[in-house]
């Protein structure tokens, strides 16, 4: 169940109208490590979580808590965009609304699809996408890509403070740099525990027997750049992150397998293959006859 209670988490008031900046906002609204991807991925695995409990508390009360943020966005970006003019000045484009448009960086649909509001897409107009949402059950996995999402969106948010000047927009992106670093030392936090209580460990997933996996290749550092210097790094000697082999390094493959001949598919799918046309035509027509659908 939900109740939306019709205040913020935090302010979101801009000083001025920016038509422009309200375009670049939208990044971290609707794009792929957007606020709308990370409530998403936290509700999803929630749902999907098998065991209750601390962790899928966690993630409801994570989840819970980013629909708030999406809140945020969408308010400082109507604001933004509240009294922002239709058009430039310039008599050189005023005639031309969409090219005045484009050259004052806008994004048009946030007037002819919006009404001056914000929408579910990126800073270019890409629709929001559920593919962005990892949720696979696995909470190992699962936290370690929320780290990145939370990695990834304050990378985003750090960048579009430096692209304001606006005192109110820098305090709300201050309030969500500072959640982000929260969140991303959490869902660290989150993961260790995870380890350290025996419920999941690396590799992921920890409980499919490493037995039935190439072994001899599961530590094994293969070079396959012209690159010099990948053997000095930590993955290339020494013990495993997850204490169940020793790196090595080898430098380029460790075996080659010749290449398996062309595949020939039904004659009807009418690829190009080194036979002669007419011989896969008369093939086509053979089966055909024989009813070989």
């Amino acid at each position: 169940m939900f109740l939306h209670r019709q205040e913020l988490q935090f302010k979101a008031t801009p000083e001025k109208p920016d038509a422009v900046y309200a375009r670049k906002l939208q990044e971290v609204l609707g794009g792929q490590y957007g606020e709308i991807t990370v409530a998403m991925q936290y509700m999803f695995q929630g749902w999907n979580m098998h065991t209750p409990g601390k962790y899928r508390d966690l993630v409801f009360g994570i989840a819970s808590e980013e629909i708030g943020h999406v809140e945020m966005l969408a308010t400082m970006i109507a604001q933004l965009l509240e009294k922002a003019p239709l058009g430039i000045t310039s008599d050189a484009v005023q005639d031309d609304p969409t090219v005045a448009a484009i050259i004052g960086g806008t994004d048009v649909q946030h007037g002819i699809v919006a009404g001056a509001g914000a929408r579910p897409v990126d800073s270019m107009g890409n629709p929001w996408q559920g593919s962005y949402v990892t949720a696979s059950g696995n909470l190992l996995a699962d936290f370690t890509s929320n780290a990145n999402a939370e990695m990834q969106g304050r990378l985003q948010v750090a960048r579009l403070y430096h692209m304001t000047d606006d005192p109110g927009v820098r305090d709300l992106l201050s309030f969500l740099l500072a959640r982000d670093t929260m969140h991303q030392n959490m869902w660290l936090a989150a993961a260790e525990e995870l380890k350290e209580s025996g419920a999941e460990k690396m590799p992921v997933p920890s409980n499919f027997p490493q037995s039935k996996e190439a072994t001899e290749f599961s530590y094994q550092y293969l070079n396959f750049s012209d690159g010099a210097r990948a053997g000095e790094g930590r993955w290339a000697a020494g013990p495993s992150p997850d204490g169940n082999g020793e790196f090595t390094y080898h430098e380029g493959p460790t075996s080659s397998v010749p290449m398996p001949p062309p595949t020939h598919p039904d004659s009807r799918f009418y690829g190009t293959t080194e036979l002669p046309n007419t011989m896969e035509k008369a093939a086509g027509l053979a089966q055909d006859k024989l009813n070989k659908e």
